[in-house]
């Protein structure tokens, strides 16, 4: 008698089921089955309903013992738009981002291939709903493999140049603030002696944590359109590439000190609106950034436009995702840690 495959979990668990991908390197587990209904008429209700109804989930799927402190996640939903063929939020360690380029890529892949969504030829397009706004996407597929996904991000734009703050332990920090989707301070690593190497990610972490929260004391962060996306997300140092053939790296430190394994699609998405903000990239210029375990993500500026009163770029970035497994997680209701736990 096979004892496991007579188990039969208890009626009043929850089981929810999920796939795990990453996108160069960067951790995405997407919830595919076993949430309870998600009530609302946008997808940033949607999300204000998990958070309010279900963070239990949440953390029991982002904290350990399920995940880890750098896990990352999305819901996907029914599309909220006509012409859109789904919609998504996304989570991490400390709560609920506006916007996750490395998860569109992965998201485009596992739609694809697992043919949740059938879509003829081989660029095939997509259209999301995600918290910032509409996402529309591509697929580079050959043999019905997705080999690499580019998505046209939402208006990216510079938000403060040349600013400082003196932060405990580092000292004058200078940062501008750009938004892709989210907004980050973006901070040249050689000015203030941080090392981008991996073996130095410790010190890397400390250093995001502590100047985003002295950025967020000194800078109010509004959106022109959605107070919900208000906030300062994280913190993205500047360095030289390893590989000379790419632009340059990105260590991006984000929500409750989460190091961003890959290159950071809204990360790169912002550095283009500053790039072209100061003049050192123009229409149809791309770059390639390189993340701190060496992945890339490639991003060009496409086109500009204005959104609210800031004058912005559309950028298209470019990535490659790929699947690492699939689970089936058990929430016991008398289980102490049904919550989970994390150490940051």
């Amino acid at each position: 008698m096979n004892i496991i495959s007579d188990w039969k979990m208890p009626a009043e668990w929850l089981k929810i089921k999920t796939i795990d991908m990453h996108t160069g390197g960067e951790p995405l587990r997407v919830i595919v089955d076993g949430l309870p209904e998600i009530k609302g008429h946008s997808i940033l209700a949607k999300r204000r309903y998990f958070k309010e109804n279900f963070d239990y989930i949440r953390k029991g799927l982002m904290w350990e013992p399920r995940g880890h402190a750098d896990m990352y996640g999305a819901v996907i939903t029914a599309a909220q738009s006509e012409d859109a063929d789904f919609a998504t939020f996304f989570l991490h360690n400390e709560g609920y981002s506006t916007m996750c380029g490395h998860a569109i890529i992965a998201l485009c892949k596992l739609v694809l291939e697992t043919g949740m969504i059938e879509k003829e030829g081989n660029n095939p397009q997509l259209i999301i709903d995600a918290p910032p706004g509409k996402i529309v996407a591509w697929a580079k597929r050959k043999n019905g493999i997705v080999e690499s996904v580019s998505f046209r991000n939402v208006p990216s734009y510079v938000y403060a140049l040349d600013k400082k703050v003196f932060v405990e332990g580092i000292g004058n920090v200078s940062f501008d603030i750009a938004f892709g989707g989210a907004f980050y301070a973006f901070v040249e690593a050689e000015s203030i002696g941080l090392s981008l190497d991996a073996s130095n990610y410790l010190q890397q972490i400390d250093f995001g944590r502590k100047i985003k929260l002295a950025v967020m004391d000194k800078i109010e962060i509004l959106h022109p359109f959605e107070n919900d996306l208000s906030f300062l997300y994280g913190t993205v140092f500047v360095g030289k590439a390893e590989n000379e053939k790419n632009h340059s790296k990105n260590s991006c430190i984000f929500a409750n000190g989460e190091l961003d394994r890959s290159a950071t699609g809204s990360g790169v998405s912002a550095r283009a609106a500053l790039y072209f903000a100061k003049g050192e990239l123009k229409i149809g210029d791309s770059i390639r950034i390189e993340s701190i375990v060496g992945s890339t993500m490639d991003v060009e500026v496409i086109e500009e436009t204005d959104f609210g009163q800031h004058k912005a770029i559309i950028p298209k970035v470019s990535g490659t995702a790929h699947f690492s497994g699939k689970h089936e997680f058990l929430f016991d209701p008398k289980d102490p840690f049904r919550e989970g736990f994390i150490f940051r």
